[in-house]
């Protein structure tokens, strides 16, 4: 049975708070625990329906939303597989120790941040929203991919530059052929709109 060294965050909320706070104890946690894949869906699940939400008031919500759900467990199988391969192969030191549940856990609880795009229903507030979450998603899932390949900032920036083009390989393909919402990347895309 797995004993967290972190026993005020092995709760469910202590983990989702932890990973909201960018602490690095709390993506080190999970990434030792193999019991929390289903922590790391559902966290995924939430931050999806939390975008879908939030798009709503947009002129198809339905057809938004449910995109934005599939793009989201897209988007989070991409970018745990290629951040797996490109920082195994590519990035990793002799202290780099990682398994791909490792990872897709720990970028599972980076996906946190998303759950605030619930406030992208609030007119006028959507873009900013978007543009937080973000950037905090970003900050987050750098944090995640260090302490899952136990690497140094720039080794984990590295990693997750390459693990975002594979996202938006994915967003291009999702909305050429089933013309799917980007979850990552469509609050950005508003917030440009509205600022250009």
């Amino acid at each position: 049975m797995y004993s967290s060294p972190y026993p005020s965050q092995a709760s469910y909320g202590g983990r989702l708070r932890g990973a909201l706070m960018l602490d690095p104890r709390t993506y080190r946690d999970v990434e030792q625990d193999t019991g929390a894949n289903g922590q790391a869906a559902i966290t995924v699940i939430l931050a999806a329906l939390a975008t879908g939400i939030g798009a709503i008031l947009g002129r198809d919500w339905l057809r938004d939303s449910l995109g934005l759900v599939i793009s989201s467990f897209l988007q989070w199988v991409v970018f745990s597989f290629v951040a797996y391969f490109v920082g195994a192969a590519f990035f990793a030191t002799p202290r780099t120790s990682v398994t791909p549940g490792q990872v897709l856990r720990t970028i599972g609880f980076a996906q946190a941040p998303k759950f605030f795009m619930v406030l992208g229903i609030i007119p006028l507030l959507g873009w900013l929203v978007g543009l937080i979450v973000f950037f905090w998603f970003l900050a987050a899932a750098i944090v995640a991919l260090k302490e899952a390949f136990e690497f140094d900032t720039g080794r984990a920036i590295g990693t997750g530059i390459v693990a975002l083009i594979g996202i938006i390989i994915v967003d291009i393909v999702l909305a050429i052929v089933f013309g799917i919402g980007s979850a990552l990347f469509g609050a950005l895309g508003s917030a440009l709109g509205v600022m250009i």
